[in-house]
């Protein structure tokens, strides 16, 4: 039984009682462990008394809300928006490194086997010829992309480097680029989805803060739904694919109490808006991995 001290370990006042009445750390303090980590996340992090499920039940089955409770003023009963963000977008990034990014399609069975006997000696005589137009179109884009970064004579030298690499080796410093800079390119894209919407409602009186709101509850479902697909078979995960699509617009209208024909082109602009930043940060994380060759 660990016996009780006469002051805080953490300000050094005077105890009287279970917890510091100065900073509200516990008297009594167990050893670091991986039991002790354990209840800390479960107890405070997720908040087992009832603050996850009530978040996570407005969150997915009904758009918008968990939006509009917070901007009301209820917000002690739900997690944090910021942290609710955090977490499954680390988790949906972490399923996709274990899962090598690809959901699960059902390979198709092999129905032309009789043929692709016949077929084999002319694919392999035109993939010999389409490697080899491979080959010089890959090295007039080494020569040209070269050129382009003579004014960056490190990144000039990484360009090369990379494409010496074989094909397989490659795609993984992409991989390696897009897992290790995405979240972050992800992350910082929530200011530019909230500036959208703050464009798309000119004279709706919302302030940034609520669409920054708005922003981070309606991209955490995304991650969350995205994190079940790469666990889900492909069938099952058509149904998610349908709620994810719907689910946007039906919060943009919750939210902002538009018409369902302002909600829809305000979602349309929004949808391809985001999507081409979003591509490009995505691109760019990627091409991220090409300074981590030969490091």
């Amino acid at each position: 039984m660990s016996v009780k001290p006469a002051n805080c370990a953490n300000c050094d006042a005077p105890l009287s009682g279970h917890y510091c009445a100065n900073c509200g750390q516990e008297a009594v303090l167990h050893h670091a462990s991986t039991r002790e980590f354990l209840h800390e996340f479960i107890g405070h992090y997720v908040a087992l008394e009832g603050k996850l499920w009530g978040s996570l039940a407005r969150l997915l089955f009904r758009p918008g809300l968990l939006t509009n409770e917070y901007i009301r003023g209820r917000r002690v009963r739900f997690v944090q928006p910021l942290r609710l963000y955090l977490t499954f977008s680390l988790l949906f990034f972490a399923l996709l490194k274990l899962t090598g990014g690809g959901l699960h399609v059902p390979e198709d069975a092999d129905t032309a086997a009789p043929s692709a006997e016949v077929a084999a000696p002319a694919k392999t005589h035109a993939g010999a010829v389409k490697l080899v137009q491979d080959d010089k179109e890959g090295d007039n884009a080494e020569q040209y992309v070269g050129d382009q970064l003579a004014r960056w004579p490190a990144l000039r030298q990484q360009w090369h480097a990379f494409n010496r690499l074989p094909g397989e080796q490659q795609v993984g410093v992409f991989q390696k680029g897009l897992y290790s800079y995405a979240p972050y390119a992800v992350f910082c894209l929530m200011p530019v989805f909230a500036l959208f919407l703050k464009v798309l409602y000119l004279g709706s009186g919302r302030r940034f803060g609520e669409h920054v709101l708005f922003a981070l509850h309606t991209n955490a479902f995304a991650f969350f739904i995205f994190g079940l697909m790469l666990l889900m078979p492909w069938d099952a995960g058509k149904m998610l694919w349908l709620w994810l699509i719907a689910y946007l617009p039906w919060a943009m209208r919750r939210v902002y109490h538009s018409s369902r024909f302002g909600t829809f082109w305000r979602w349309a602009l929004l949808m391809l808006s985001y999507s081409l930043v979003l591509g490009l940060a995505l691109a760019f994380s990627s091409a991220m991995g090409i300074m981590s060759v030969g490091h």
